[in-house]
């Protein structure tokens, strides 16, 4: 078995946001010569997450977003003296990586989806990992 780890960095500009990173895993996936297997996509921050979701209408993007933020806002009477825990709990909630499926060098993705670094304790400069294991 074959394996290729690549780190990549992903700027963000809000404090919460979607930044889409499927061309760079793609590449990543492609420059590592492995046609079969499967690709990991891990973020290593407590305040940022993953996740693959739709790509065609931008207001899906805000729209989990908004939701986000309702189900762990900002200021809530956290304790944590950074004050950035809806970061965390939000970060949790998403999770820190997705696995996908490398078929004949292409990453195996459903028409609408994309991948999205999310940030949630931005702007930041962040870094995020992608693991390419196969033949």
């Amino acid at each position: 078995m074959k394996q290729k780890l690549v780190e990549l960095e992903v700027r963000t500009h809000g404090h919460s946001e979607m930044v889409d990173i499927t061309a760079d895993v793609k590449r990543a996936a492609a420059e590592s010569g492995i046609q079969n297997g499967i690709v990991v996509v891990f973020v290593p921050h407590t305040t940022a997450a993953v996740t693959i979701n739709e790509n065609a209408d931008p207001d899906v993007k805000r729209d989990m977003l908004m939701e986000l933020e309702k189900v762990v806002p900002w200021q809530d009477g956290y304790r944590h003296i950074e004050g950035n825990s809806a970061g965390h709990l939000k970060s949790s909630l998403t999770g820190a990586s997705e696995t996908l499926i490398l078929e004949d060098g292409r990453l195996v993705l459903g028409t609408w989806q994309d991948i999205y670094f999310m940030e949630f304790d931005g702007p930041r400069t962040r870094h995020y990992f992608v693991k390419v294991l196969g033949e």
